[in-house]
C-alpha cells in the first residue's frame, strides 16, 4: 500500500501564506529546491486544492521557467509526469496534462488510491492535508520550517485537530530552514 505524505512549507509560526496570501517568503535555494525535487520525485500523484494547483501548475504551462536553470527543468519534469488529482468546487477545467478535476474530497476514493498504486501520493496544501489528516489517510508529515515569522494566514497544520506524530528524519539545511519527517502514529 502506498503511503499518503503531506508536505507543506511554513513558516516558524506555523502559516503556508504571508498576510497578503502570498507564498514567496519562501524562496529555495539550491539545495532546498534539489531536497524538494527528490521528494517530488518519489510520489506518482500529487492530490492538490485549487489554489496550490493554481501555484504549481505554472511547472507545466509557464514553457520558460524550466528554462531558467538545470534544476528547474528537472523539477517541471518530475512535477509535470506525475498523475494529479485537483479538489475543487470553483475551478472550471484544469490546465495541465495528467490531471483530474474532483468536485469534492471523498476518503474513501483516496484510500483506493493509496490500495491501488505503488508509489506513493503526496498531498500539497493545507485545506486538502486537513481533511486528509481527519480521516486518518495521511501516514507522512514533512514540513520545510523557514526562519521567518509571518503571522500569516491559513495554517499549515489543522488547530482543531489533534494528530500524534513520530519524527524519523530530520535535515538542516544552510540557509536555516529545517525540514521534518514525521509518521502518522
Amino acid at each position: 500500500m502506498a503511503k499518503l505524505i503531506y508536505a507543506s512549507n511554513m513558516s516558524l509560526d506555523g502559516w503556508t501564506e504571508d498576510e497578503h496570501g502570498a507564498f514567496d517568503w519562501a524562496p529555495p535555494d539550491d539545495e532546498v529546491f534539489v531536497f524538494i525535487t527528490d521528494l517530488m520525485r518519489s510520489a506518482g500523484i500529487y492530490l492538490y486544492g485549487r489554489r496550490m494547483y493554481a501555484t504549481m501548475a505554472v511547472w507545466e504551462t509557464d514553457v520558460a521557467l524550466a528554462g531558467r536553470s538545470d534544476l528547474m527543468r528537472d523539477f517541471a519534469n518530475v512535477w509535470q509526469s506525475a498523475d494529479k488529482v485537483v479538489y475543487s468546487t470553483t475551478l472550471a477545467a484544469v490546465s495541465t496534462a495528467n490531471t483530474q478535476l474532483e468536485r469534492h474530497f471523498h476518503s474513501d476514493a483516496v484510500h483506493n488510491l493509496k490500495a491501488t498504486t505503488s508509489r506513493d501520493l503526496l498531498v500539497g496544501g493545507p485545506n486538502v492535508a486537513a481533511q486528509a489528516l481527519v480521516a486518518g489517510l495521511v501516514d507522512e508529515v514533512a514540513l520545510f520550517v523557514w526562519p521567518v515569522v509571518l503571522g500569516g494566514r491559513n495554517p499549515a497544520l489543522p488547530i482543531d485537530t489533534r494528530v500524534d506524530l513520530e519524527l524519523i528524519n530530520e535535515h538542516r539545511f544552510g540557509s536555516g530552514d529545517v525540514h521534518l519527517r514525521y509518521r502518522v502514529q
